[in-house]
């Protein structure tokens, strides 16, 4: 049975937009954006993002979304990122139709409206280098000063700006500039650049131009090109948006309306394009699509679903004050989805051998099995069953301890779907001490898990017939961060301050699985039972060595999370 993904919740963005289609503001009109720079992979900070403009889009008629890659730093971009993020957003579910453009797609109509700033006087050449602007620009309490180029005349500004693109200037020797207001409160007033001299190919536009705009000044303008209504971004361009409507204004352009919201923090996640990118050249992680990381490609390789995804998008809503949202959060929803979706199977990680005494030798049977209590729909399997198979290590204990209830010498437990045993004998590695293999004996009247005398068992366990089983590789992830604010950390200290978990990932080799799993493919999510969420992984599984993806243990923290606060209310409330 799978769950449809909820209504989308209200928020003040939606309710703007809401109050702008009910006044005709944009004569009914909904088109929003989603404008990635193509310089690195996209990560759930992202996904956030996307399922706001795209999910606002959807909700209205006629609503469009676009998805425009703002690339105008051709030193930092690469077709590579183009094309994950393409995939990224498909991935997600959502579909930008015949809406997919680049701020390189105008880069000369922006060349054309910085000619109308500099014959408007609000705009200039400037020689100063990167150094002496910084000098220039004060602080946030005191003002900055004027450039000594700030007065050129609009002939010579137009004269320097054309050599500008036609190359006939070094790299860096000079800049154009908006001019604004050196004493602004609002330091991305303080005469702003807009176009600098990058001798360096575009990803598509090749070495036909050698200056490029800056976002702050090819953003606002390729949302006024594309019509856009609501142009909706991070709260770290409030302070930008007095810049984004001069730019607009003083060209007398069609006017979005910029409306902010805050980003997406994430407990234990790092959650900075450069930092993730560090992350990859210093060799910490496998790469972008690493299970480990935050990216959308590393959360799909690890087993996530889209729909995951989006419920979390929507369950955390849309504020505008930073905060923190808790991993385990994530993880809560993730569950959710899986708990639904995924067929249950028996797969034994740390394999210890047992050997049915009394069981026919040679014989093999098949008990029935269901795929997935919380769906009917799914049906069942057949599991064998035979004289030698494997259970966890953990679930024996030679002295077993208080309320130990699982497998010890004389005690009976229950195998899954199949019988009840007892265990009789331990064999132990004569050099290590060891225990290596257990010899147990079965009920014949249990067959089925269940005994006609009606005596119980304290403890069920999963198991694996060692004539059957399939072999496979499977990965155990942890979180990449072991503080709960990886932003704190540098990544260039030792393995004690960089604030990386050496347990971030746990191999395990020979691991024994049910026969159901031999033909698993690709992106399969399945369930192990009593283990946790698995899935078969994207790059290294091939026919002849499986691997697996542990996507989220069985463990919900985040439930016990809000157990807590329910129960702390009703003590407050009493």
């Amino acid at each position: 049975m799978s769950t449809p993904d909820p209504a989308p919740s209200s928020d003040f963005i939606r309710s703007t937009v809401e109050d702008d289609n009910r006044f005709g503001k944009y004569d009914g009109r909904v088109v929003t954006r989603f404008p990635p720079e193509p310089n690195g992979y996209l990560h759930i900070g992202h996904a956030k993002s996307i399922c706001l403009n795209f999910g606002i889009a959807a909700e209205n008629e006629g609503g469009v979304c676009h998805l425009r890659f703002d690339d105008t730093n051709p030193t930092r971009e690469d077709v590579e990122y183009v094309d994950s993020i393409k995939e990224d957003v498909r991935w997600l579910g959502w579909d930008w139709g015949d809406n997919l453009f680049y701020a390189s797609d105008y880069f000369e109509q922006i060349f054309e409206y910085a000619v109308q700033l500099i014959k408007d006087g609000k705009a200039y050449v400037c020689d100063l280098t990167a150094q002496e602007m910084r000098e220039y620009r004060g602080t946030l309490i005191e003002p900055g000063k004027d450039s000594p180029y700030r007065e050129r005349s609009i002939e010579e500004n137009m004269d320097l700006f054309q050599q500008m693109r036609d190359g006939e200037f070094e790299d860096g020797s000079k800049t154009l500039r908006a001019k604004i207001d050196m004493a602004s409160p609002n330091v991305n007033l303080r005469d702003p650049v807009m176009y600098r001299i990058h001798r360096a190919e575009h990803h598509r536009t090749g070495s036909q131009w050698c200056i490029y705009p800056s976002y702050d000044f090819a953003h606002g303008q390729s949302d006024s090109i594309e019509r856009i209504t609501h142009s909706v971004c991070t709260l770290e361009f409030e302070d930008h948006r007095p810049l984004y409507d001069w730019f607009l204004d003083s060209l007398n352009v069609y006017h979005p309306q910029q409306i902010e919201f805050a980003r997406l923090s994430l407990s234990y996640t790092m959650l900075s394009k450069r930092r993730l990118l560090e992350l990859v050249e210093k060799g910490l992680v496998s790469g972008w699509n690493d299970p480990r990381m935050p990216t959308i490609s590393g959360l799909r390789r690890r087993g996530y679903t889209p729909r995951s995804i989006r419920n979390f998008c929507d369950r955390i809503g849309v504020a505008k004050r930073d905060s923190t949202v808790e991993l385990a959060m994530l993880e809560h929803t993730l569950r959710e989805d899986l708990n639904q979706t995924s067929p249950r199977v028996m797969a034994v990680l740390h394999p210890l051998r047992v050997v049915i005494d009394n069981y026919p030798e040679g014989q093999s049977q098949e008990f029935e099995a269901v795929n997935n209590p919380e769906d009917p729909s799914m049906g069942s399997r057949k599991v064998p069953f035979s004289k030698v198979i494997y259970v966890e290590q953990d679930d024996f204990r030679e002295d077993p301890p208080q309320r130990f209830y699982r497998l010890s010498p004389g005690r009976e437990v229950r195998l899954r779907y199949a019988c009840y045993i007892t265990c009789t004998d331990v064999v132990k590695d004569e050099k290590t001490g060891e225990v290596v293999e257990l010899h147990c004996t079965y009920d014949p009247e249990s067959l089925g898990g269940s005994s006609p005398d009606g005596r119980r068992v304290q403890a069920t366990l999963h198991w694996v017939s060692e004539a059957h089983a399939v072999e496979a590789e499977v990965r155990l992830y942890e979180h990449l961060f072991t503080s709960d604010d990886p932003s704190s950390h540098e990544l260039d200290g030792d393995d004690d301050s960089n604030g990386l978990n050496p347990d971030s990932l746990t191999v395990l080799a020979s691991c024994k699985l049910e026969p159901s799993l031999a033909g698993a493919t690709s992106g399969n999510r399945y369930q192990f039972e009593r283990q946790g969420y698995f899935c078969v992984d994207s790059v290294d599984s091939t026919d002849e060595k499986l691997v697996f993806n542990r996507t989220v243990s069985l463990r919900d923290s985040w439930a016990r999370i809000e157990q807590a606060g329910k129960q702390g209310f009703k003590e407050r409330r009493g």
